[in-house]
């Protein structure tokens, strides 16, 4: 199978870059490249098709976007990594569950590199730092193929996850990069990141 289609966007709008991957999913057939985008977003609250409104809890001047992935409510931010994986996963054979533990196990070989023990929990996605959350995970499958993705923390301000009940847990603490002793930018993140997770979705050799 080809390897997907890898591009860096910067630093984007949330609403129209949602829209891209809809369009993108919608437009797509059995031929079409899978693509990853990797990228930042601007101060954004985004709640899932099912989010509780009660886990919004103080936006005050963050917008607030509803949105059709799964999931409640999560924060995008500068200095966060959010990837996207936009893959026909009928064709690559992969089910829901085994491409949310492809971008857990990502996530957790690149912490390992820097000498971080990280976690996946099944009853609650996402990559955990003692049971401090640095990575949310939210999808979308829709005509065999998905969107929507990850949510890597990186070296942001915090401060929003406190007017959330992050993923809909309350007290749930959320931790960057930057605070486990990480010194590193949004793209250089992302560029260890890419291998790594190729490898995790068996669409290149493993990193050595």
């Amino acid at each position: 199978m080809r390897e997907p289609v890898l591009r860096w966007l910067g630093r984007v709008e949330y609403e129209p870059t949602w829209r891209a991957m809809q369009n993108f999913t919608n437009e797509r057939d059995a031929s079409t490249p899978d693509e990853i985008w990797f990228l930042e977003h601007p101060p954004v609250f985004t709640l899932g098709m099912n989010a509780a409104p009660e886990h919004l809890l103080a936006p005050g001047d963050i917008p607030v976007v509803q949105i059709d992935r799964g999931g409640q409510v999560t924060y995008h931010g500068p200095g966060q990594l959010v990837v996207y994986p936009l893959l026909d996963v009928r064709r690559a054979g992969l089910g829901v569950r085994q491409l949310v533990m492809a971008l857990e196990n990502a996530i957790i070989d690149l912490l390992a590199s820097w000498n971080i023990a990280a976690v996946a929990k099944r009853d609650a996605p996402g990559v955990y730092v003692n049971d401090r959350k640095v990575a949310s995970i939210g999808l979308r499958i829709r005509r065999g193929s998905s969107y929507h993705g990850l949510a890597f923390n990186v070296a942001m301000d915090l401060q929003p996850f406190q007017r959330i009940n992050p993923c809909g847990y309350r007290g749930l603490e959320v931790i960057d990069l930057r605070s486990l002793g990480v010194n590193a930018s949004v793209q250089e993140v992302a560029d260890a990141l890419s291998p790594r997770l190729l490898a995790s979705l068996r669409l290149t050799p493993a990193v050595g």
